[in-house]
């Protein structure tokens, strides 16, 4: 049954309303839950969602036209529904308000209908409305939304489903270091009173380790497969070679699609520095795969991956060396929280060499050059940890028109290209190189594509690091808030006055909230303590919603809880914490 669309009264004291703009044109098909129309109010812009399944059959005002709240401004029904009455009311009841504008797009001729596949130039019908060349954690997330959409919706695939973190990088790694805390945990479990037991001897198997690494990604991958196929996502295996803009190859079939979507992740980098023969080089890839310890390890770079496998490996027994090109490690991070950081990391035995450049690599060890000196360590093996470049592999950029710079694809806020109906998502734009933005930059281009008015927020992307005590955060360093704001307001809580870490036994490291001075809205959460990855969220969420440091500080958070720390440091922001 057609539904009349009215201006809506979005505030107590909203007498009128202005409509910004029409989402849908007359004659286009929109979906419960699709936004139809922008309406002015006096604080935003806010969007209007349909209510429900239809075709905009007439539209009564066009963008930027103002009306008294209630009034109709719109008709959705069926494509074959009589809507003349419906009409001629809505019309009489303009009347003398708002003169009736005309409709802000041509109705569709009777019985013109759209086609399931729209046409290609050539007059032919594309295979798909979306194909995916990727199947990473920004690949299939993007493909089930679209079929989740009504979309259909190809994902070509030239490997491993779940891509780089699934299978070589987030997922196994931290398999690995789950595995060292065990060992720790068993190694200082007289400390919580379990006696009779020679941990002495305690080690790691890592051929085990390796087993049960293998069984997690293992299941995890074929889940990832029965999600696609439980939407309804076409899977095709090979590498996806991006022809034209509609155009892709893949294990000898040739697709088509309205809108490609490239989402084919990213490589390990190396330096372009001399390598002996005879050295044992390994990238993350091939230290995932390590079952066997070496005596002594130099890890090139202070990043997330240099850190974690440094940190995994010490914690293992071997000897570590950490050489840093910038003058600290985690250069992301907090400068207060890196140094509590290298504490620990030197605490485990760990060196570290900042403001290092790499010269070369020998079969004995890694020369660098530090303060105009030349210096070298020894090593049985090292660790290439310098990050990960773009990976446009099947993707000729300069022959179908897509900019790129530094080898990476430029995508705007909604993840389009320099070429219209092209999107690319994930490590292969450089933007942000973690899963976690990888899947939402799937979401919100699919969104694009269907015509929502969606954006990336790249400024509130939590970042996450697994040594133990973890690190996350998101928003400004205090350093970085003080460039931009100058005088800021900051919040600190040590672990150490947490009852639930102590009782863990896990007092080491802080938490520090940044918040701007002049409302005390939160821009920047740091944390450096036990289940830090975990609590992260509500630090974004909170700057997601522009909370302030006291809206969180008066929310109640649960006690005897870790969560307590970003209670307290809220409450620090604003002027003191209450148990510190």
């Amino acid at each position: 049954m057609a539904e009349l669309i009215i201006m809506p009264k979005l505030g107590f004291n909203m007498n009128e309303g202005k409509l910004v703009e029409w989402y849908k044109a007359e004659g286009d098909t929109v979906s419960k839950g699709e936004p139809l129309f922008s309406v002015e109010t006096d604080k935003t812009n806010m969007d209007i969602e349909a209510t429900g399944d239809g075709v905009v059959r007439k539209l009564f005002i066009n963008a930027g036209d103002t009306i008294p709240v209630t009034l109709p401004i719109a008709i959705i029904g069926s494509r074959e529904e009589d809507i003349a009455a419906m009409e001629a009311d809505a019309l009489a009841q303009l009347k003398g308000n708002a003169p009736a504008a005309e409709a802000a797009a041509p109705a569709q001729e009777a019985g013109e209908t759209k086609e399931t596949v729209p046409a290609a130039d050539n007059g032919s019908v594309y295979d798909y409305e979306i194909a995916v060349i990727g199947g990473g954690p920004g690949g299939y997330v993007a493909a089930i939304k679209a079929a989740q959409m009504g979309k259909k919706t190809v994902i070509i695939e030239k490997e491993h489903f779940g891509g780089t973190c699934l299978n070589v990088g987030c997922i196994p790694t931290k398999a690995l270091l789950r595995s060292v805390e065990s060992l720790k945990e068993v190694k200082e479990s007289a400390d919580f009173g379990v006696m009779g037991v020679d941990t002495s001897n305690a080690a790691l198997d890592l051929k085990k380790v390796q087993e049960r690494k293998k069984g997690v990604v293992s299941q995890l991958v074929g889940g990832v497969q029965a999600l696609l196929k439980g939407n309804g996502v076409v899977i095709e295996n090979g590498q996806g070679i991006l022809k034209d803009s509609h155009t892709i190859e893949a294990a000898g079939k040739t697709i088509t699609a309205e809108n490609i979507i490239i989402a084919t992740g990213s490589q390990a980098k190396s330096l372009p520095i001399d390598i002996d023969p005879k050295a044992t080089v390994l990238t993350s890839t091939e230290m995932l795969d390590l079952d066997e310890k070496p005596e002594s390890m130099a890890v090139i770079g202070g990043g997330v991956i240099g850190v974690e496998f440094a940190y995994f490996l010490a914690a293992i027994g071997v000897k570590v060396t950490v050489v840093e090109f910038l003058d600290r490690i985690l250069p992301m991070v907090d400068e207060e929280i890196t140094a509590q950081v290298i504490g620990h990391l030197t605490e485990m035995g760990i060196d570290i060499h900042t403001s290092a450049k790499v010269t070369a690599i020998t079969a004995d060890g890694v020369k660098f050059e530090k303060d105009g000196a030349s210096e070298e360590v020894k090593a049985d093996q090292v660790l290439m940890a310098v990050g990960r470049g773009p990976s446009l592999d099947g993707i000729d950029t300069d022959a179908l028109g897509i900019k790129t710079e530094r080898g990476a694809i430029v995508t705007d806020n909604t993840l389009k290209t320099s070429v219209p109906n092209i999107y690319a998502i994930g490590d292969v734009n450089g933007k942000a190189m973690l899963a976690h933005t990888a899947s939402m930059e799937g979401i919100i281009a699919v969104e694009t594509i269907c015509g929502k008015k969606v954006s990336m927020d790249y400024d509130k992307i939590p970042s996450a690091i697994y040594i133990q005590p973890e690190i996350a955060c998101v928003g400004l360093t205090e350093k970085q808030a003080a460039e931009t704001y100058g005088k800021v307001n900051v919040g600190k809580f040590p672990l150490l006055a947490n009852g639930k870490a102590k009782v863990a036994g896990k007092e080491r490291g802080l938490v520090k909230v940044v918040a701007e001075p002049k409302y005390g809205e939160i821009v920047g959460v740091h944390m450096y303590c036990i289940h830090a990855t975990d609590m992260i969220a509500e630090a974004v969420a909170a700057m997601k919603l522009e909370s302030t440091a006291e809206e969180i500080a008066m929310s109640v958070h649960p006690h005897p809880t870790v969560s307590e720390v970003m209670h307290e440091a809220m409450h620090a922001a604003g002027g003191r914490a209450i148990h510190f």
